[in-house]
């Protein structure tokens, strides 16, 4: 069995938002395991504030740029330990100048991009010296490019949460930004319930069916019911079935549509620092 400290207990309220004696117990069952201790809490209906949420309650800076032809659109996050150094406007600059280098080379992945040169030094580097000058931890954590016909980038007010999408075609900047947001807001796991990685999916379905259980329902009604918790899933949780955000009387699909007939969602990625 797992020595669960309290300091585990704590991690994962901060995580799920559920009580202390709730997540101890939850710890305990799963031995340890924080994924499994999450779903545990999940199956007895509690209410996990951020399932989705990255685990570690990191600060930081996140943003996002396209390039000048709107092909390509680029996602980055760097981390630091406290807020006050993520607010600093030099440090949102440094998070600003390796973004920079990213949009004039177009690395394809995070190692790609930590060898590329800023100011006669690689940004891996530079990361290091900026370590030794503010004397916190620095890590760039996340990166991601989409390559599209037409893109778009999203930053939320403080540098928090950021998203970039990608079309098929060429869309108005309203539409664009509308989406971009949309994916900001209401994070999505994917564009289209076919697009659901399946092991996410199963994860989802296991849980449901054991709420559905632990409700009393009789047997021959769980699978039915846990379809129903399915179909919400999806409408919640896949962009294009979402609730349009500037008017929920119509789905993503539906703005889409109304916006080009032709217009399709291509990819998309959303970052967001630990809450």
């Amino acid at each position: 069995m797992a020595n669960v400290t309290a300091a585990d207990v704590n991690k994962l309220r901060h995580i799920t938002g559920a009580g202390i004696m709730d997540c101890k117990n939850a710890l305990v069952e799963a031995d340890g395991d924080f994924e499994k201790a999450i779903d545990a809490l999940r199956k007895k209906g509690q209410k996990v504030a951020s399932k989705r949420a990255d685990k570690e309650a990191n600060e930081g800076v996140v943003l996002a740029k396209t390039s000048d032809d709107n092909k390509k659109a680029f996602i980055i996050m760097i981390n630091c330990e406290t807020d006050f150094v993520a607010r600093n406007q030099e440090f949102v600059d440094f998070t600003s100048e390796i973004l920079n280098v990213a949009v004039q080379n177009s690395p394809k992945n995070i190692e790609e991009l930590s060898a590329l040169k800023l100011s006669g030094l690689s940004v891996s580097e530079k990361l290091n010296e900026m370590l030794g000058k503010i004397g916190e931890k620095i890590q760039l954590s996340k990166y991601a490019v989409i390559d599209a016909a037409k893109v778009f980038a999203y930053i939320h007010p403080g540098n928090r949460l950021a998203s970039i999408v990608g079309f098929n075609k060429e869309t108005s900047t309203e539409a664009g930004k509308d989406i971009a947001m949309q994916i900001a807001a209401m994070s999505p796991v994917a564009i289209d319930k076919a697009d659901v990685d399946p092991a996410l999916l199963a994860r989802e379905r296991e849980i449901f069916m054991e709420q559905v259980r632990l409700e009393g329902k009789p047997e021959q009604m769980i699978e039915k019911i846990t379809e129903g918790k399915i179909n919400k899933f999806f409408n919640e949780s896949t962009l294009l079935n979402q609730e349009f955000i500037k008017d929920n009387k119509k789905t993503v699909r539906q703005y889409l549509q109304e916006t080009d007939k032709e217009l399709q969602v291509t990819e998309f990625k959303r970052f967001q620092l630990g809450s």
